[in-house]
């Protein structure tokens, strides 16, 4: 049902096959009105989007008998994949709605939904702990009930994630619905999180739930704006729906790449989507107001749609780490949880243990990326029968072997071990140093302080304590770290001294 093809830190691009076809994943879903849609379906249709999300409950309550009769996918006018909120959203705004969850769970599976959701009761965000508890049991129960009313199915029942901040009640909700045998998760109340710009606590969320599930899709509510995009993509997120695009545009509010701006607020159209390419700014301003909102609301699709794929090429290209941190610099709070990655180990698991092209390193954090730390795990697993040890700096030319430094170096030790040394990747012994990714990296050589590298403090300190003797060969980065190291070793600032 679920076939991950690619991967990198713990995004994937998949494959997730529903009773309406294939949607590759990650997957934007865009929210469809199931009475007064304003973007036609067969336009989001035509813009590629496999899959998009209606409202059950209110189909019901709008069209009752008629909906069974006709589908879902009659009802809105899409031949598509087809998913259905049961009406968590409604239980979120208003604390219920009028039905019973296994009434609601029958009109889904009656109406022939391809990914339908049970009635959940959303925990939201700054709940008291005691509650959410109670309001996590309530779905769980729901959840249950649920299987049960509708037995065998071809849809792909997905189970509601409920617990937010309190990231045990997560754990818990995600291990129990697990258990139940749901096939997709969607993690539910994150977008009080992101309307509070808390990323840092939505990614604590995501990863607590992922570690639970590390191999089931995961789908994630409300998760609409572009900067959320990246970061949950790379935490493990599968699928997001939002209508964001929608309620953005009758805000006036233009999506970009690194957030919104009010369209009056612009002075040029920074983009070249089909809606920006054949109207003018002013002539945008200009529309009567309800086309001007579905004009912008097109353009924000596009938005969404083009970031989806900036981070699919950066999964093949295995450039995510790079692509996350560089978008993490449009928003302080966005930064906050990018800084998150260094201690989450799931990240590791996703990324390939070779790739064709070099990774960049170039800010502190970057010593944390899963490659730097499976490759300091593998020098301390070296073994070396040598008792001197020479120190090089690292050069532009790669492997570390086939520079002339290394030849003066044995030339002149040809009993000694011979190492460079990296700041993000630790010692690299010459024989491995053609190991990805030692000699597949570009890194800037100045203006690292040692302080901010505490794992190549550790590295040095490890592999200095296995030989009765140590000569450095320090540039500026290592002459300060070999001090805060408290080495007794020999330090030289050129070859031509050794």
């Amino acid at each position: 049902m679920f076939e991950v093809r690619y991967s990198d830190l713990a995004g994937r691009i998949g494959r997730l096959e529903t009773p309406h076809g294939v949607v590759e994943t990650p997957a934007f879903v865009p929210v469809v009105h199931p009475v007064k849609q304003t973007v036609n379906t067969h336009f989001l249709k035509k813009m590629g989007f496999q899959i998009v999300i209606t409202n059950a409950y209110i189909t019901l309550r709008h069209y009752g008998e008629e909906a069974r009769k006709r589908g879902i996918h009659d009802i809105i006018g899409y031949d598509g994949v087809v998913m259905t909120d049961s009406g968590g959203y409604q239980v979120l705004e208003y604390g219920s709605v009028e039905v019973e969850p296994v009434v609601m769970a029958q009109f889904e599976k009656d109406i022939r939904s391809d990914i339908p959701i049970p009635l959940d009761k959303p925990t939201g965000y700054g709940l008291d702990y005691r509650i959410a508890k109670e309001y996590v049991a309530t779905t769980l129960k729901n959840s249950q009930d649920t299987l049960d009313v509708v037995g065998n199915t071809d849809a792909i029942w997905v189970g509601p994630v409920q617990g937010a901040e309190h990231s045990d009640l997560v754990e818990h909700s995600a291990r129990e619905l697990d258990r139940m045998g749901f096939p997709l998760m969607a993690l539910g109340s994150p977008v009080e999180l992101m309307e509070a710009y808390e990323f840092a606590t939505l990614a604590r969320m995501i990863v607590s739930a992922k570690k639970i599930i590390p191999s089931k899709p995961i789908h994630l509510f409300g998760a609409g704006h572009p900067l959320t995009i990246p970061l949950a993509i790379a935490l493990g997120c599968d699928m997001f729906d939002s209508a964001s695009y929608m309620l953005y545009a009758k805000d006036g509010r233009y999506m970009t790449p690194s957030g919104t701006v009010r369209l009056e607020e612009l002075v040029y159209l920074p983009c070249q989507c089909p809606v920006c390419s054949s109207h003018s700014l002013q002539e945008l301003r200009m529309m009567e107001r309800d086309e001007c909102t579905i004009q912008v609301a097109k353009h924000n699709l596009h938005i969404l749609k083009g970031e989806v794929d900036f981070v699919k090429q950066a999964i093949m290209d295995g450039k995510l780490w790079e692509y996350v941190m560089q978008k993490a610099r449009a928003h302080p709070k966005l930064m906050e949880a990018a800084q998150l990655f260094k201690d989450i180990e799931i990240l590791e698991d996703g990324t390939p243990l070779f790739k064709e092209r070099a990774i960049f390193f170039y800010e502190p954090i970057d010593q944390h990326r899963p490659e730097a730390r499976r490759f300091r795990r593998a020098v301390v697993a070296f073994q070396s029968r040598r008792k001197k040890l020479v120190l090089c700096p690292e050069g532009q030319v790669h492997p570390f072997y086939t520079t002339r430094s290394y030849r003066d170096v044995v030339r002149k030790f040809p009993d000694a071990q011979i190492c460079s040394y990296s700041p993000f990747l630790g010692i690299i012994p010459a024989e491995i140093s053609d190991v990805f990714p030692s000699s597949h990296n570009l890194a800037p050589k100045s203006g690292h302080r040692p302080e901010d590298y505490p794992t190549f403090i550790e590295s040095l300190k490890d592999f200095v304590s296995r030989f009765e003797e140590t000569i450095i060969v320090a540039d500026e980065f290592m002459k300060h770290a070999a001090l805060a190291a408290r080495l007794n070793a020999r330090l030289v600032v050129d070859i031509s001294e050794l």
